[in-house]
Parts: structure tokens; sequence; C-alpha cells
């Protein structure tokens, strides 16, 4: 099997699927500004789905083993998780800018301009990291009672999230060094460090939950210590690669870190637009969670667990649509807008063929799925009508998805801000909360309210992406 489609300098049996697949896990140096399509989002995609599976990996294996610790410590893992989605934001944010800016350059050709845009965003990303850590540190204890936590849960969860909000920087430098690594068109070192970064962490929580031999048992908190562990050794990997053995396609040197106010303020003015996109969508799902926590600890419990298995299968098409952003901004960079938006409509077809398998999986075998987390059956019958509810509109996400980071790939971060904004907050939010509670639906009309928005997300995105205005961004 070959994809069609390949450049004059890249023979055909390079295009093969074997060839293609080796890429896509050991690395290339192929041009993405020309030649098959397909293969290019294969090889971009591969390991950017196995590098998003793994980032959904760590609050998947937290709540696994939390779970058998009862239904108040996965209370303060999700509790903490929908405040950590806020770093998740600033740090997807700040790889959006990096990415965009990085892809731009390198489909100009123009590698000291990548390599120079990668050392400002680690100055960027120290200093956002820096102050984020030190307000997590100091409010932990208040951010919980604002999320409507019960005073025991506040009692467990107060360490837990100190030590996850303190130490965000390797949350931030994780998402935002691999950001530069996707933008080069290097997938395959940010899927090796999240495969360093995810088995030490599969490692460590058990043993320090637990204290398994020479580790303490720390409980809850033992959740977090681990994950930390696992996430820094990651970030301290990607970091040697980029900045120090720099053997990938950018080469950092040490001209490329004199400080350059101009890019900087490039950056900020790209990445920032895109944090408020992601603080925007984000902070609409800790909304969602001061809504459920209504309902109790065991419905908390319930829709958390729920959360977690989505999110799981959602990071994978995240990734195929970062690929379809890298091909965006190379494209663009190298002058070929049409190529640029044949990669996205291939992309949004194949993740919206591939999310809607997955959501007919949900709806027919939720329960299946959700007795692997918990034998609680009032968690469970939570947990159960999340996955099926919100698995109706599992095609539609996939659309949306992809479409979302075309304009980000092109650096119109605005676009899709404004559609959180809009999707999000003036429907989403008020919609779960008239259906939950004046309509007597509960939590299921939260779960419908997700489903509703995102399925209209992906409508209008597909929309205003026809419109082309994208094209004529300059970054």
């Amino acid at each position: 099997m070959s994809f069609e489609g390949q450049t004059p300098s890249v023979s055909a049996e390079n295009n093969s699927f074997s060839s293609v697949l080796r890429e896509a896990l050991v690395g290339t140096s192929r041009d993405f500004t020309q030649g098959s399509i397909f293969a290019a989002l294969i090889i971009l995609a591969i390991p950017m789905i196995l590098e998003m599976s793994m980032e959904s990996m760590f609050a998947i294996v937290d709540t696994f083993f939390v779970a058998k610790l009862g239904a108040e410590s996965v209370a303060v893992v999700g509790l903490t998780e929908s405040i950590l989605a806020l770093i998740y934001a600033v740090g997807v944010g700040l790889s959006i800018g990096a990415t965009a800016t990085v892809a731009r350059r390198v489909g100009e050709k123009d590698m000291d301009g990548a390599a120079r845009t990668a050392t400002h965003a680690a100055y960027l990303g120290v200093i956002v990291s820096v102050l984020m850590g030190a307000a997590g540190v100091i409010f932990a204890p208040r951010i919980l009672h604002l999320l409507g936590a019960e005073p025991h849960v506040i009692e467990m969860g107060v360490p837990f999230m100190q030590i996850m909000l303190g130490t965000n920087g390797v949350i931030v430098f994780l998402f935002l060094l691999n950001g530069i690594f996707r933008g080069a068109g290097d997938a395959a070192i940010a899927l090796r460090v999240l495969i360093i970064a995810n088995g030490l962490n599969i490692l460590f929580c058990p043993m320090f939950i637990f204290g398994i031999g020479p580790f303490p048992e720390l409980g809850v908190t033992g959740a977090a210590v681990a994950t930390v562990c696992g996430r820094g050794t990651g970030v301290i990997y990607a970091a040697w690669t980029l900045f120090g053995r720099s053997n990938g396609r950018l080469h950092v040197h040490r001209e490329h870190w004199t400080f350059d106010p101009k890019l900087l303020a490039s950056l900020i003015r790209i990445s920032g637009t895109a944090v408020l996109q992601f603080l925007v969508s984000t902070a609409s799902w800790s909304v969602l969670v001061t809504i459920m926590a209504v309902f109790g600890t065991m419905a908390l419990a319930g829709y958390q667990i729920g959360l977690r298995v989505i999110i799981f299968v959602l990071l994978p098409a995240v990734g195929l649509a970062n690929a379809a952003a890298t091909l965006v901004g190379q494209n663009l960079g190298a002058g070929k807008p049409e190529r640029a938006e044949r990669s996205v409509w291939i992309a949004s077809g194949l993740n919206a063929g591939l999310l809607g398998l997955a959501g007919l999986f949900f709806v027919t075998f939720s329960g299946l799925v959700i007795s692997i987390f918990t034998a609680d059956p009032e968690v469970a019958a939570i947990g159960r009508e999340c996955l099926r509810i919100v698995g109706y509109g599992y095609a539609f996400y996939g659309l949306a998805i992809v479409m979302e980071s075309a304009f980000n790939g092109a650096g119109d971060t605005w676009t899709p801000t404004y559609l959180n904004l809009v999707l999000f907050w003036l429907l989403e939010i008020p919609l779960a909360y008239i259906l939950a509670d004046h309509y007597g639906m509960g939590p299921n009309g939260i779960f419908w309210s997700i489903t509703l928005a995102f399925s209209l997300m992906a409508v209008c995105a597909a929309l205003l992406f026809k419109r082309g205005r994208w094209k004529l961004k300059t970054v």
C-alpha cells in the first residue's frame, strides 16, 4: 500500500504504509508542504494521537488508583482537575502560539526564526508558571470551598491541590515544549516525552498512594506527588532534547537566546488570545462542576469518572487536529493556502468518523466502561448516563476540534475564542442550570447541555472556516 501525491524528491517506496508508519514513530525529515497530504497527516497524527492518549492517561491513572480510597478521594481529584483544566488552558494556549509561529517559520524555511521562537516561548512559560504557582498554593483552600466541596473533602484535598497547582510549571512546559516540537514537525519527539512522563506516573502512583516498598503511604496526596515526578522528568527530557542535544529539526544555539522584545510581544499576542480561548472553554467546565456539586458527592464522583473517560477518548482526536494545525501553519508559510485547506477537510472527515464510532460504543456499552472504575451503584449510574448522553454528539466533537485547531494553526485565535464564549457561556452553562434545576433533569440536564453546545460548535466553526478569512492571517 502506498500514498499518492508524493513529491519528485520522495521515492514511491518512502510513501508506502510501512515506511510512513516508521517515519511517524521514529521521526522524519519529510517536507510537509509538498507531497501526499494523507501521508503527511498520518506521519504527524500517529505520534500526536498517542501523545494525547498518554496525556489523558495522567487523570485516568490517578482516578483508577484513588477510586480505591473512596468517593471522597475521587472528588478531591475531580475538583482539583477542574482547576487544573485552567492550567491546561494556559499551557495549551502558550503552545498554540509557539506551534503556529514555529510552523510558519518552518514553512518559510527560516529555521533560525523558528529556534528564536522556541527560546522566547520558554521565557514566557517561566513567567506564567511562577505567577500561577504562587497563587495556587496560597488560595487552594478557598478554591475548594468555592467549588462547593464538603468540609472533610476540603481538609483532604488542600495538600493535593497545593502540590498540583504549585508545580504547574511541569504541566505548562510539557504542553509548551511539545507544541514547539509539533510546529517543527518533530511529533515523534513529543511522543517520546509523554512515554517517559506517563510511564513514571503509572509506576509511582500506587507506590506513593499505598506506600509500597520504601515509599511513604500518602493516600490521595501521593497521586499528586507521583504525577509531578512523572511530568517533571518528561519536561527535563524535552528541554534537553530541544535546547541541549538539538537533534531534531530545530537547532537552538546561544545566539537564539538573545532577547527580542518584538518576538516576545508577538508570542504574547497570539498565545494570549489562545489562552483566553481555552480559559473561556475550560472555565465553563469548572462552572458545570459547581452545578453538579449541588447533587452531592456521589453525583460529583460519577460525573468525574465519566468525564475522565470522555477526555481519554477526546484527546487522541485532539492529536489528529494538532496534525492538521501543523500542516496549516507550515503550508501557509510556504504560500500554499489551498493545500492547508484540503488538509483540514481530510482531517475533519477522519476525526468525525472515528469519534462517531467511539460515541456509538459509549451509548451501547457505557455500563461496562464505568464498571472498570467503580462498583458503587449510585456513582456508576451517574457515570453511565454521562457517557451515554455525551456519546450522542461525539461525531460533531470530532469536526469541531479540527476546525478550532485549524484556526489556531493559522494564527487566527480570535475566531474560536468568540465561538467558545458564545456557545459555552451564553448557551451551555445557562442551559445546564435550567435543565438540571428548573426542569428537574438533575445531572442528565448537564450532560445534554454539553452535547448540544458541542454539536452547534461544529456547525458554526465549519461555516466560518469555509469563508476562508483565516488564510489572510500573518504570524
